[in-house]
């Protein structure tokens, strides 16, 4: 059966598995067809330090997007994931595009993947946060943000525990949350917490020491493909967090100071290691 197409929107890099580079392999490897757009381009991961941005105009990124809704083709799209957002211009563009898909297609998916920071404070301006906050958070059906931007979207602390964490998420407007990096009941590991109105779901693993870049836009890409696909969220839950494990301790295991997609792409498809799931409900 062919699958439906997936608008993933978020950053590009030349070197690397991050934003969409990490997000459309993980997608296609599943056997989806992906449109992918670029919301800025850069020879690698800021993390790895400085280095040219390329950005494409307020007027120009309008314009692509106002293409893609009137593509002769849009009907193939079941899906859409947002990442990475350059600007505050560019929310406003984007949750557009969205409302003008979900009208004409109520049973499209659209997974906001909030990236605006970490510990370290948010690495986006605030405007852009605030933007994506108030006009993607609000029309997403699923999101999945780190315990750092859970909280900033809530605008509380931190949270500390599981509890803490599911307050937070039930606060949220989308039916569906799923916090990345949540704590664990579990000494020294860190946990991937599914919650909607009647579930209540943590798939937890040891953490790992300085991970490369990337897990939260291959947990979002990956999850998305295996929801459309029909999954339940316990089996994509549990595959979810066992493919981006997997991945990340074989990118530890080399050194490697991103993930190693290319080699991996049978821990997309069928992960065979064991991570603990535990019901909360």
């Amino acid at each position: 059966m062919h699958k439906k197409a997936i608008i993933v929107i978020s950053s590009h890099v030349a070197r690397g598995s991050v934003g969409n580079r990490a997000a459309v392999f993980a997608l296609e490897t599943l056997g989806f067809p992906v449109w992918a757009i670029p919301t800025i381009t850069l020879p690698w991961h800021p993390g790895h330090g400085p280095s040219t941005r390329i950005t494409p105009s307020d007027k120009d990124f309008s314009n692509f997007l106002e293409d893609i809704a009137n593509a002769p083709w849009i009907n193939e799209v079941g899906g859409i994931l947002t990442g990475y957002m350059a600007n505050a211009e560019q929310v406003t563009e984007v949750s557009k595009l969205i409302k003008n898909l979900k009208a004409n297609n109520p049973d499209l998916v659209y997974l906001c993947d909030p990236i605006i920071g970490d510990e370290g404070g948010l690495y986006v301006p605030q405007e852009t946060a605030s933007s994506i906050c108030k006009n993607l958070i609000t029309l997403c059906d699923i999101t999945t943000p780190n315990r750092f931007e859970l909280a900033w979207l809530s605008d509380k602390k931190a949270p500390k525990t599981v509890d803490e964490t599911i307050g937070l998420a039930n606060q949220l407007k989308p039916k569906t949350v799923i916090t990345t990096s949540s704590p664990s009941p579990v000494y020294n590991e860190i946990a991937n917490l599914y919650c909607d109105s009647d579930k209540k779901l943590l798939a937890t693993h040891y953490q790992f020491m300085n991970p490369p870049n990337g897990p939260g836009d291959l947990t979002a890409a990956i999850y998305l493909g295996h929801l459309i696909a029909k999954m339940s969220p316990e089996q994509n839950l549990l595959k979810t967090t066992s493919s981006v494990f997997e991945i990340l301790e074989n990118a530890t295991k080399l050194g490697s100071s991103e993930l190693t997609l290319e080699s991996d792409a049978q821990s997309i498809v069928n992960p065979k290691s064991q991570i603990r799931l535990i019901d909360l409900s």
